[in-house]
């Protein structure tokens, strides 16, 4: 996935809302049509007048958006017509702060446009606005119309039509059956003033001032709150975004599992970072849930304990080294190798040929030691300048921290940047002809994407091979709300690229030596029921691990309020026939607003 720590639009940028009400002289644009608000907004999700001008456009303000590249006001007609497929509001674009304030009567001319954010080729809806305005305030102090009520009885379970195929797939053109399918339904109140009430929260609140509810308490619901996406046909209808249109200050900071009581009120608006969001100038109490990081169990004297954490871009800069070490001292209870992904270079994002990464470990062990923990060795591979992806000059890259005092590293020389790995046999058993090294790395599925990791580890005697994996990110598919449905997953094709040479590697340990302890883990970008697990699974070579556990436990991070599994760690048959294992998905980042990463780190403890 993206990380969330990457730029966003200035629009995010919540500021006080600003209550000045001024008037201005209208001069109504030459052949421009006089309409009601649901005649702009129209039945489909593109207005009938896009394009054209429209003059005196009657309503009431909503609210006022003072900030950001998309300043504006929603209006709304107090006299609906009794079609439920047309809209009442609208958002009226002005660039500048508007000049009118909550409670207005204004007639509004100008022209309908349809703005798609994040721009055509994102694939998103678009939200229909009238741009560059002429407005008069008739009058003010007026009353809001009432605000629609969204709950779980109102929203469809169904959740999308299919696109038109005539129009590669869009849903644009298709009127609205808001009775049906719950986009339809978000689209039919596009800029009407809506309302939420006692809703959970399923996305904890993000460094944008955003966070995310769901109106269907019950909706694939796990034990700590959260609302689990568990398949392509799950997309969990009940989820809504929340922004303000209030001070930063005043945001909650909500984790999962909380709930705001009473009501959240204001326009519902659509943009690029999740599609229908509810941008609230009425917000509800905060309760908490007092939801706390979890804790695995350590493992025995003859357990082998193995995990995976995405610490986010780690470079020596940060402030969450001893929050890092923490986690893996006490949450995840010192585990005897640990597969690291996104651990950058030691000047981060200066982009200047550095690729090597030992002060950033350096200052991880160490704060580790500082912790309570053991003191780690480390092996990796430092990457070539900027060829794996990520943040430019960062040079992120997979590292394989190991415990001596309980595992030992099996090196053998020559792995480098673009040295492929490979598996020979020594003494009838599977052996590396490098270690650490990589798998494939001139493989064009690993263009601009990082390389697998692959060690020879020995436990009480007995080899374990262990694959460290950062998958190419869902970045540039299209979204849940897309106007393509069902949307594209165009990330895939190089994903699956990937997934096959891995399997291919895994292959040839297991032709050599049957019996053998793989473990293929880290991020892998993509669900445990996706194409790209399958690839890496085969006919049987690997099994997800995470598959041991209840549907409802299956995730590893949040996005959109869908909690959803994209770390994982996949074992070989020696490993997952024993039924000797334990798995863990350790819950300590994705449902809390004071992440030190967007990943929830996996640990698997078997016997080899």
């Amino acid at each position: 996935m993206p990380s969330k720590k990457s730029a966003r639009l200035a629009a995010l940028t919540v500021a006080a809302v600003c209550s000045a009400a001024s008037t201005v002289v209208l001069t109504a644009p030459a052949h421009a049509d006089s309409v009601r608000i649901h005649d702009v907004q129209g039945s489909t999700r593109i207005s009938p007048y896009a394009g054209k001008q429209v003059a005196d456009v009657a309503g009431i303000v909503t609210g006022v958006r003072t900030y950001g590249s998309s300043r504006g006001f929603w209006i709304q007609d107090p006299s609906p017509d009794a079609d439920p497929a047309t809209s009442e509001g609208v958002f009226v674009f002005t660039s500048s702060i508007p000049k009118v304030a909550v409670g207005d009567s204004v007639l509004v001319s100008g022209t309908v446009s349809e703005y798609v954010p994040g721009g055509a080729s994102s694939g998103n809806q678009s939200l229909t606005e009238i741009t560059k305005p002429v407005i008069t305030v008739v009058s003010s102090g007026n009353a809001v119309p009432a605000a629609k009520v969204i709950d779980a009885r109102s929203v469809p379970a169904a959740y999308s039509p299919e696109g038109d195929t005539a129009a590669s797939g869009s849903v644009n053109g298709l009127t609205l059956r808001p009775e049906k399918y719950a986009l339809d339904y978000y689209e039919s109140l596009e800029g009407e003033n809506v309302q939420v009430a006692d809703t959970r929260v399923v996305g904890a609140t993000d460094p944008y001032t955003e966070l995310w509810v769901t109106v269907k308490p019950w909706e694939h619901r796990n034990r700590r709150g959260g609302t689990v996406y568990g398949s392509y046909d799950s997309q969990n209808t009940g989820r809504l975004q929340i922004q303000s249109l209030g001070k930063v200050a005043d945001f909650p900071a909500a984790n999962v599992g909380d709930v705001l009581k009473g009501a959240t009120a204001g326009p519902l608006d659509y943009n690029q970072f999740g599609g229908y969001t509810l941008v609230a100038n009425q917000l509800g109490t905060l309760k908490s849930a007092g939801l706390e990081k979890e804790t695995t169990h350590r493992q025995s004297r003859r357990e082998l304990a193995v995990a995976t954490y995405n610490v986010e871009n780690l470079d020596p800069s940060d402030a969450t080294f001893e929050e890092h070490a923490s986690a893996i001292v006490n949450n995840l209870q010192s585990p005897d190798i640990v597969s690291l992904e996104e651990i950058q270079d030691n000047n981060s994002a200066t982009n200047d040929g550095t690729v090597a990464a030992d002060q950033t470990l350096a200052k991880l062990t160490d704060a580790i030691v500082a912790a309570g923990g053991p003191k780690y060795d480390w092996r990796s591979v430092d990457p070539v300048n900027n060829a794996d992806g990520g943040e430019p000059g960062g040079n992120i890259r997979q590292v394989f921290l190991f415990n001596p005092e309980r595992v030992s590293f099996t090196d053998r020389a020559g792995g480098d940047a673009t040295t492929a790995a490979g598996v020979t046999k020594v003494r009838g058993k599977a052996a590396l002809t490098v270690s650490p090294g990589r798998i494939d790395p001139a493989n064009a599925a690993f263009t601009n994407s990082r390389k697998p990791l692959v060690g020879e580890f020995v436990f009480r005697g007995e080899t374990v091979f262990v694959i460290a994996n950062h998958l190419n990110s869902k970045g540039g598919d299209q979204g849940l709300t897309a106007q393509y449905q069902p949307p594209t997953r165009s990330s895939e094709t190089q994903r699956h690229a990937q997934a096959t040479a891995i399997h291919s590697f895994v292959k040839d340990i297991l032709d050599t030596q049957k019996n053998a302890d793989v473990i293929a883990l880290g991020d892998i970008n993509d669900f445990e029921f996706s194409d790209t697990v399958d690839i890496l699974e085969g006919r049987g070579e690997l099994w997800s691990a995470i598959k041991s556990l209840p549907r409802s436990e299956r995730y590893s991070y949040v996005y959109q309020g869908n909690a959803q599994t994209l770390d994982q760690i996949l074992v070989s048959p020696s490993i997952r026939r024993s039924c000797d294992f334990e798995y863990d998905s350790v819950h300590i980042n994705s449902e809390f607003n004071d992440q030190i990463s967007d990943h929830d780190p996996q640990v698997l403890r078997f016997r080899p």
